[in-house]
């Protein structure tokens, strides 16, 4: 245990001319971060399950290296694994609604595809593992805050259980723009003067850019101590104020219809970013002026 201690104080990075694996990485966060990775002279193992996806993602990065599979298999983990000197987890189930009616398919990606990249890591000298996780494991009510709740606990015995390597997690609210984000709903139909729909106008939500959550992922190698969930100090976002924003910026003066359905099954009316922190309404909300410059 004193071995661990120690290396959890030494700040963790990416090394010039050493192997990362990205679980996942063919997506929307995967990208930015196989850049980041080849900024710092580092290589790039990028594990997905879309081909086509990959191959867009080799052309970007011809240095990369790609392979198809999928963390639910240990076959494709073990092969991903060997030889790299750290993991960015990023491979996830991530949509709260279809994790609803798709469960199976959600704890396949999400608990037992974690579960394979922590068993097999232990085969190999990995020097870290940080793996994303979400506010949804705050307070769950769904499979999918269930599923990355159960990953961070996971996370969390691998850490007690292998102190030659250091155990990090990241958590993230809503990243703008990402795929399948409301807002690119909201976009194109605000943009073609179509019904935009709301769940709850009173929710609340965390959001930040794609460069705060590479630059979060920086400063948890830098600066986190063990896998405690590491995450910012956050505004929060009421969606009312999200949707305005969003209609005075696309709009071009149109007059757009809204309809409001209320929240769906596993989402809660404000979210939490850490179990002792407030609720989001509670802390200091964006206005809808700043709101319009973040998006």
């Amino acid at each position: 245990m004193a071995e661990h201690n120690a290396k959890a104080m030494d700040q963790l990075r990416v090394e010039r001319n050493k192997l990362y694996l990205v679980t996942g990485g063919s997506g929307f966060l995967g990208k930015p971060l196989v850049e980041y990775i080849t900024t710092q002279g580092a290589f790039a193992r990028v594990l997905a399950r879309s081909e086509c996806a990959l191959i867009y993602l080799k052309e970007d990065y011809p240095d990369v290296e790609i392979l198809t599979g999928d963390v639910g298999d240990k076959f494709s983990v073990r092969q991903a694994i060997t030889g790299v000197h750290g993991i960015f987890h990023l491979a996830a189930f991530k949509h709260v609604g279809l994790a609803e009616t798709q469960s199976v398919e959600c704890i396949r990606s999400n608990v037992i595809g974690s579960l394979n990249v922590y068993e097999e890591a232990l085969n190999h000298d990995v020097h870290f593992i940080l793996a994303i996780s979400t506010d949804k494991a705050v307070q769950i009510n769904g499979v999918y805050g269930a599923s990355k709740f159960l990953m961070e606990r996971i996370c969390q015995q691998f850490q007690a259980l292998n102190p030659s390597c250091a155990y990090r997690l990241v958590r993230y609210g809503n990243v703008l723009y990402s795929t399948g984000s409301v807002l690119c709903k909201w976009q194109k139909l605000i943009t073609e003067g179509k019904k935009v729909i709301v769940t709850d106008p009173n929710a609340t939500r965390f959001f930040w850019s794609i460069d705060q959550a590479i630059e979060l992922i920086d400063h948890c190698l830098l600066y986190a101590k063990d896998c405690s969930p590491y995450c910012p100090t956050m505004k929060s976002i009421k969606i009312a104020d999200l949707l305005q924003a969003m209609i005075e910026k696309y709009s071009n003066g149109q007059e757009i219809d809204i309809e409001e359905i209320g929240l769906q099954p596993g989402e809660n009316m404000h979210e939490k970013i850490l179990e002792e922190g407030p609720y989001s309404n509670e802390v200091e909300q964006f206005t809808v002026e700043e709101i319009k410059v973040l998006i």
